[in-house]
């Protein structure tokens, strides 16, 4: 049997990067350490730069950054791949990024998802494990981070290539995992359109698609002959004046993969809550998550249902979305504008939070469905 651990996202900053410098890395897993044991391979979504260098790319939202020495604690837990393509990975410019990437090589840790350029970024990570060859694909909605053909960044979700990359995986592997980061941050259901999308990678060949990025845990399906689970939420991932939220709870899958079959296993957790670090579930917390779960599972085996959730989350962000579009669109305004006799109404803040609006496939589809209403 080989055995495959995935993980959320995690960040060692703020009362962690505290734990990292005084090397209490046994204060960051606590009792979940015991599962990052005897496995082949454990996987965590490295959510920042690990650099030195303070250099934030400007943007919308926080530029995050931790400091070197966390690399450390990903070694004392046992982490052997990091996924990088994210949202944040680029935050301190691309020295940041390819320091991380040193970084990951002096410590002998396998990563995928970002590269010096496209070309690099998208490049499948091949691991032979017991005799069975393992295709990793790492990619992630369309933000800040994204690779360019010259730029350093992070591989970009683009189903095209997203496609023909699986299938080339396929060819050439046992298994394919496919890891995402992507949706709709708070809300734990997948859209309709990252369902159809997830879907269609199993499709093209996918064992296996993970998620995370939306900072609460989502639910999983089987679908035809592969697994999904549409986000694990966070793993170590701590944030001010967020206690005993769905910040704080998230789960790994362990994946027991055997000659003919896979199966898995959920680990729940809370994180970051009273205390900084990874706790695994009293019996009351368990009950409840399993039941959240459930509930959550059930939604997305109906589509009907899950399409009645979408919508209630178009109309409660509607107003946060459109109101990034509203300006003055008078016939006289456009006539002044047009002729440089009045300053345009965009400061770069605002392009920067229009463009990540249309680039991003989760902010776009908001956008869609709440002007449409």
């Amino acid at each position: 049997m080989i055995k495959i651990l995935i993980t959320g996202d995690f960040c060692p900053h703020k009362r962690i990067e505290k734990l990292v410098m005084g090397n209490r890395f046994e204060d960051i897993y606590n009792d979940f350490l015991p599962y990052l044991e005897q496995n082949d391979i454990n996987i965590t979504n490295l959510e920042c730069p690990l650099t030195g260098i303070k250099n934030p790319i400007p943007k919308n939202g926080p530029n995050l950054r931790a400091e070197e020495e966390s690399i450390k604690a990903l070694s004392y837990g046992k982490f052997n791949l990091l996924t990088l393509s994210n949202n944040h990975i680029l935050d301190q410019g691309e020295q940041g990024l390819l320091s991380t990437i040193q970084l990951c090589e002096k410590n002998n840790i396998d990563f995928v998802g970002a590269g010096k350029n496209l070309e690099g970024a998208v490049k499948i990570f091949f691991k032979v494990i017991k005799n069975k060859r393992f295709a990793f694909l790492n990619f992630s909605e369309n933000e800040f981070s994204t690779a360019g053909k010259d730029t350093a960044g992070s591989s970009p979700l683009n189903p095209v290539i997203n496609f023909y990359n699986i299938r080339l995986a396929r060819k050439e592997a046992d298994y394919v995992i496919v890891i995402i980061h992507g949706g709709h941050e708070g809300y734990p259901f997948p859209s309709p359109r990252m369902v159809e999308t997830y879907r269609f990678f199993i499709d093209a060949g996918a064992d296996i698609v993970v998620g995370h990025h939306t900072h609460c845990y989502s639910g999983y399906e089987k679908y035809n002959e592969g697994y999904i689970f549409y986000s694990l939420g966070n793993f170590v991932f701590d944030w001010d004046g967020l206690r005993d939220t769905d910040w704080n709870y998230g789960y790994a899958v362990k994946f027991n993969i055997y000659e003919d079959s896979i199966s898995f296993d959920l680990i729940p957790f809370r994180q970051c809550d009273g205390k900084p670090g990874v706790f695994l579930l009293n019996t009351i917390e368990r009950e409840k998550f399993d039941t959240k779960l459930e509930e959550i599972n059930n939604v997305i085996r109906n589509s009907r249902l899950l399409n009645q959730e979408w919508n209630k989350l178009v109309i409660q962000r509607k107003k946060l979305y459109t109101v990034n579009f509203e300006a003055f669109n008078s016939r006289i305004y456009k006539s002044l504008r047009f002729r440089n006799l009045l300053p345009g109404l965009l400061s770069k803040k605002k392009k920067h939070v229009i463009l990540n609006m249309i680039r991003c496939e989760a902010h776009r589809d908001l956008i869609i469905e709440s002007l449409k209403k």
